[in-house]
């Protein structure tokens, strides 16, 4: 498969704190990918290095194209979605108003699109007016991520969207993610504590351990090892 993402010995930092020391990964063209390990390991710096929201050095290439000095506005409209921690809606605006920000870096009409992403988070029809900051926590990942595919975007990259859900909200979410996957191509790179899910949603696994990768595999050879089951995924 052709690789629609890849880093090679990409490093990060915030200030003087080295977060990412050398991480290499892919992502395939069409395929689930998921980042697995320890808190501050520098899961979500590797999303943010992608995304260019933290300072990195090494090279990240995106559909063919180098991002070197690229934005977090020239990855948008490259093609690439970033759904951070902690939902990242805009709590002031409405649910209507959130879904067209997701469509900023396009022109015309979204309203099939608008109507695609209905499809598959129909609730989101009766509540076009509420105030987004008045969804339940569930809710509001939800809406983040439909904002997220308004944007048609060819790579979503997706930080702990498990992060204080109930479990049957965060089924139903890996569920969606594995629909679109599936159903229209969508590559995702997801950043997930929830090993088991992950890897059941993923084809492919990295685990990153103190900013370097350190295993990585398909995801039934990492579910099939019992030695990285018990070291590293904490199931």
């Amino acid at each position: 498969m052709t690789a629609l993402l890849e880093l090679e010995d990409v490093e990060a930092r915030y200030g003087p704190v080295h977060v990412l020391h050398g991480v290499s990964l892919a992502v395939a063209e069409g395929t689930v990918v998921t980042v697995l390990g320890p808190n501050g390991a520098g899961k979500t710096t590797t999303l943010r290095a992608v995304s260019g929201t933290v300072r990195r050095s090494g090279r990240i290439v995106f559909n063919g194209k180098t991002l070197d000095g690229t934005g977090p506005d020239g990855t948008a409209r490259l093609g690439i979605a970033h759904v951070p921690e902690g939902r990242g809606t805009f709590s002031e605006l409405t649910v209507w108003e959130n879904l067209r920000l997701g469509a900023y870096t396009r022109r015309g009409s979204i309203k099939a699109d608008v109507q695609r992403v209905l499809e598959y988070f129909p609730w989101l029809s009766d509540r076009r007016g509420q105030q987004a900051g008045t969804l339940s926590g569930g809710e509001q990942q939800m809406l983040a991520l439909a904002r997220a595919f308004v944007q048609r975007p060819k790579l979503l990259l997706l930080d702990e969207p498990s992060l204080g859900l109930a479990p049957v909200l965060v089924t139903e979410i890996f569920r969606i993610v594995r629909e679109l996957n599936e159903k229209e191509g969508l590559s995702v790179l997801v950043v997930e504590q929830n090993a088991h899910i992950a890897l059941q949603a993923a084809q492919w696994g990295y685990v990153l351990e103190a900013g370097k990768i350190v295993l990585a595999g398909t995801s039934q050879e990492l579910q099939d090892d019992a030695s990285i089951r018990r070291s590293y995924l904490g199931y």
